[in-house]
């Protein structure tokens, strides 16, 4: 976890202005949703931070940035793939792509998604309900 969390401003100078205005209303989105733990990570070797939405030890999404680049990622089990094809008819073209050419792994299909608009996040959402009913209004 990280001690201080990115400010702001600090946030929107490594994404650049319009990326940063797709992150918060990605993240107004889910928060719309869900009522989440949201904890900063230091985002690994190919990312500079990781913004995680999670409930007790279950981790819904995360989203990651770096200069230039953000990240949406979604991890589904395997309970969580077959409900997914139960919707795949529902989803764009794009985020199927996406979905298919995800890994994966003994832990789940890891599926990271780089919006640069907020045209997906319809899909986005649904993504989630898969994995975790809506607990807000």
């Amino acid at each position: 976890m990280l001690e201080h969390a990115p400010s702001p401003a600090v946030l929107a100078e490594l994404l650049g202005p319009p990326l940063f205005e797709v992150w918060q209303a990605l993240c107004r989105a889910i928060d719309e949703k869900y009522e989440m733990e949201r904890l900063w990570n230091p985002g690994g070797k190919n990312w500079t931070y990781e913004y995680k939405y999670r409930r007790g030890s279950k981790t819904l999404c995360a989203l990651y940035a770096r200069e230039g680049c953000m990240g949406f990622m979604v991890i589904f089990g395997k309970e969580e793939r077959a409900k997914f094809e139960t919707i795949r008819d529902t989803l764009s073209e794009a985020v199927c792509r996406q979905y298919d050419a995800a890994e994966t792994y003994r832990d789940g299909k890891w599926v990271m998604f780089e919006p640069a608009g907020t045209e997906a996040f319809g899909d986005y959402m649904k993504l989630l309900a898969v994995k975790r009913k809506p607990n807000r209004k």
